[in-house]
């Protein structure tokens, strides 16, 4: 059965890009084909706005990107619809109760320069995203403690680390007297023993940001469809009335009763368009 969407929110990492991070030739002419019919097409990541940009770009078409797990909303051409900042007050104390992750902590700050990273060392962070690390070194501030960064509200705080050590820091941040006013999320890539743990304001998600920009464009939750592949993609896919999950989600995300699609490398992406839009 094909269905009548007009919005399509897609994950980036583990949804649209394959293991060798590029765009298949497959989920390129699908979402170009979607988006000439109408389909209005968002990218909702974990990814902070200027690292998303360039997968955005090879679209071929503007768009607006959900970014930072639902913090910036912004467009391909610099155009911002809303910002959803961590109150530096909170930001302080988070850092204050984890002192032990510091050596695992990243803090995002709205700025397109040196010091839109902040940390203060990488020794754990270059063994779980080196990679990362290597593509955002221009961005990337040193300030030792990392609390003298904090004079703005971030966009986030991020930990990084095997699975075991941020199961640790996720239980820590469950304890913490700021637990409260933030939301905490996760995305875990088992076979690469890396989980990335995100702290960001208080009802901030993907899922938020979705809700917000389809009232603000006028559509239905029936006519949202979303894809993702991770616990970070949960809130947005709760909030589309017709979530996709790829085939390569875990076991766990699967128990939801959701679509699944093929893996993102055999571009799941593109035979989800396919089947289930009505173009």
């Amino acid at each position: 059965m094909k269905h009548a969407i007009r919005l399509l929110a897609i994950d980036i990492d583990g949804t649209l890009l394959d293991p060798n991070f590029q765009i298949s030739a497959a989920n390129l002419a699908a979402l170009r084909r979607a988006h000439a019919a109408g389909v209005e097409i968002v990218l909702g990541t974990g990814r902070r706005h200027a690292f998303a940009l360039p997968i955005a770009e090879q679209l071929g078409f503007d768009l607006w990107l959900i970014s930072s797990n639902g913090a910036v909303t912004k467009s391909s051409q610099g155009e911002s619809f809303h910002r959803d900042l961590l109150p530096v007050a909170t930001a302080r104390s988070l850092v204050a109760g984890m002192d032990r992750f510091r050596g695992n902590l990243v803090i995002t700050f709205d700025k397109e320069e040196k010091g839109a990273l902040v940390l203060e060392r990488m020794d754990e962070l270059t063994q779980s995203i080196q990679r990362w690390l290597e593509k955002n070194i221009h961005f990337l501030e040193f300030v030792i403690p990392v609390e003298r960064a904090l004079v703005a509200d971030p966009i986030q705080m991020m930990f990084c680390g095997t699975v075991a050590r941020m199961r640790e820091a996720l239980d820590q941040l469950a304890d913490s007297k700021a637990a409260k006013d933030v939301t905490v999320l996760r995305t875990q890539y088992d076979h690469r023993d890396l989980c990335i743990v995100d702290v960001l304001n208080q009802g901030c998600s993907k899922g938020h940001a979705l809700a917000r920009w389809a009232t603000h464009r006028g559509y239905a939750r029936a006519e949202v469809m979303a894809i993702g592949d991770n616990y970070n993609d949960l809130e947005m896919l709760e909030f589309a009335g017709l979530p996709v999950l790829m085939g390569n989600a875990s076991n766990e995300l699967k128990q939801n009763g959701w679509r699944v699609t093929l893996p993102n490398d055999q571009s799941g992406v593109a035979v989800a368009i396919e089947e289930l839009i009505d173009l």
